[in-house]
């Protein structure tokens, strides 16, 4: 994890509030107190997440993005940033690949943490095709298009210069490479998700839960509570 430790700045691109929080919280909430400077770009506001038949998309949408500003306030997040895409309606497109490309030129992050797309299914759960479409857009945002001068030339003339990013990390997989200790950050991960409360407005046992599956990726790892990632470290 050498690499991770001497990176500063971190670029966190998620499909929906609260997917931060439940993917990489402990981590982001580690390295931030490692010094780290950690931003998120949320791709939509999450206007069709609920099951209430009195809530409208409009109201849904101020709601998720108040959540989503006072998890990442608790977690220590510097900036957050929202696109105007929508909920159940994201594909990779060029221009959600532009809009990440955007971003990582402007905050020319070292490391670039998002969903693992190649997660389709699991035992227990179907991944959301908006988590799918995230991840393969961030990961050609970050090769070769963020790279390339010529892709994108209209960011050029905004002053947005070509960047590389060092490395990738990707929440939900199930090929994992690389664990995060949040031993000293669970808590705060908890303290992040509570603010999600139109998502979660009675948690029922998920923190009971939550530090159960972090202990279960821990301990084969020798770490009492962990997050897991796919990482991928890109050639210079």
């Amino acid at each position: 994890m050498e690499n991770a430790q001497a990176a500063q700045r971190v670029l966190l691109v998620a499909a929906h509030p609260d997917d931060p929080e439940f993917g990489a919280g402990g981590t982001v909430g580690a390295w931030v107190r490692e010094g780290k400077e950690v931003y998120y770009l949320l791709c939509t506001r999450g206007d069709k997440g609920t099951d209430d038949p009195k809530m409208l998309p409009g109201r849904l949408m101020e709601l998720r993005e108040q959540e989503q500003r006072a998890a990442a306030a608790i977690l220590g997040v510097k900036q957050v940033d929202f696109l105007d895409f929508r909920d159940g309606e994201l594909e990779p497109s060029l221009a959600l690949r532009g809009a990440i490309v955007y971003a990582i030129r402007k905050i020319r992050p070292d490391v670039v943490l998002t969903h693992d797309p190649a997660t389709i299914y699991g035992a227990e759960f179907i991944n959301h095709p908006d988590h799918r479409a995230v991840g393969t857009a961030t990961l050609d945002a970050i090769y070769p298009t963020a790279r390339d001068r010529l892709q994108f030339p209209e960011q050029l003339a905004d002053g947005l210069k070509p960047h590389k990013v060092r490395e990738v990390y990707l929440w939900g997989t199930q090929a994992p490479n690389a664990w995060v200790d949040i031993s000293q950050s669970f808590d705060l991960k908890v303290q992040a998700l509570t603010k999600h409360l139109s998502q979660i407005p009675t948690p029922n046992g998920l923190v009971d839960r939550m530090r159960e599956r972090a202990r279960a990726i821990g301990e084969p790892q020798g770490l009492a509570l962990a997050e897991s990632f796919r990482r991928i470290v890109m050639a210079r």
